[in-house]
């Protein structure tokens, strides 16, 4: 999440890229023999005789009716205008640029892109579950919308919850991932700080789970941090959290990364972790 300068980025010219047995069969070989038909109708009869009553089927909509609003952080055509970028607004405890180009990795794959990419795939596995999803952005080829537009979105749509996608760019030393969850302020934010801080937990304990990516090593406590200066935090009236998935700049979760089969896992274990938080 750490930005590069809009300005650096726009001399460069940089472009986001899409951010049994061995017999030769039957019993012998291990395969189960063909049943017969009085064993076939025992089988399919109840100790009574009776056929069974069909079963209920599966929750298979387990979100139906909640509304989740997804994040994907910064956007692959910051970099060609900085002055809409580097704008301050108001975060309430500060003053910020209205977005930032967002880190790459060292081979140039752009938080922007891998951001955009997780959400895509988010967003298909909520909505399979039966959830409404919201994109704050829906391309990666534009520029914005502000950190303070961000936060609109998911309270315009009184979102259940709200969670905004990151990768970090620290030293190429740290890795991990980190949940970020807000503080209070005296702001909108405050009445869903305890909301927000369960979700984090939910998320934090899916994620380590479904990717196999250990807690980060140079931020938070055991993949935790409260933060006050976030806009997309400080402004939320709906529960939301931050994750940075991982450190971009570390050779080896940069790697991950741009696996679309690990992508796919990172999107399955914030699914999981959502759906966790939403039905409990």
């Amino acid at each position: 999440m750490r930005a590069l300068p809009a300005s650096v980025l726009a001399v460069c010219g940089l472009i986001a890229s899409a951010c049994g047995g061995t017999g030769t069969g039957g019993a012998a070989s291990g395969q189960a023999a063909p049943a017969t038909s009085v064993e076939q109708t025992a089988a399919e009869q109840t100790p009574t005789g009776q056929s069974p009553a069909k079963q209920s089927p599966p929750d298979a909509k387990p979100l139906e009716g909640k509304v989740v609003v997804i994040d994907p952080g910064h956007n692959g055509g910051n970099y060609r205008d900085p002055k809409a970028v580097n704008r301050k607004v108001n975060v309430l405890t500060k003053w910020k640029p209205c977005d930032t180009t967002g880190t790459q990795t060292n081979n140039g794959y752009t938080e922007a892109a891998f951001s955009f990419d997780v959400s895509k795939r988010l967003v298909k596995l909520l909505e399979a579950r039966g959830a409404t999803v919201k994109l704050t952005r829906t391309s990666n080829d534009g520029v914005g919308p502000c950190i303070t537009e961000r936060a609109a979105i998911g309270n315009e749509a009184h979102a259940d919850a709200a969670i905004s996608i990151h990768g970090d760019g620290a030293a190429p030393a740290n890795h991990g991932f980190h949940v970020i969850m807000p503080k209070k302020i005296n702001g909108p934010v405050d009445k869903v700080v305890g909301a927000s801080s369960r979700l984090g937990i939910d998320v934090r304990n899916a994620f380590a789970k479904g990717t196999g990516l250990p807690y980060s090593t140079y931020i938070g406590r055991n993949a935790l941090d409260y933060r006050n200066d976030l806009g997309g935090l400080n402004l939320s009236t709906v529960p939301k959290i931050f994750i940075e998935c991982g450190n971009m700049r570390n050779a080896a979760e940069a790697a991950k990364f741009q696996d679309p089969n690990f992508r796919q896992k990172i999107a399955l274990a914030l699914a999981n972790g959502l759906q966790h938080y939403l039905k409990a």
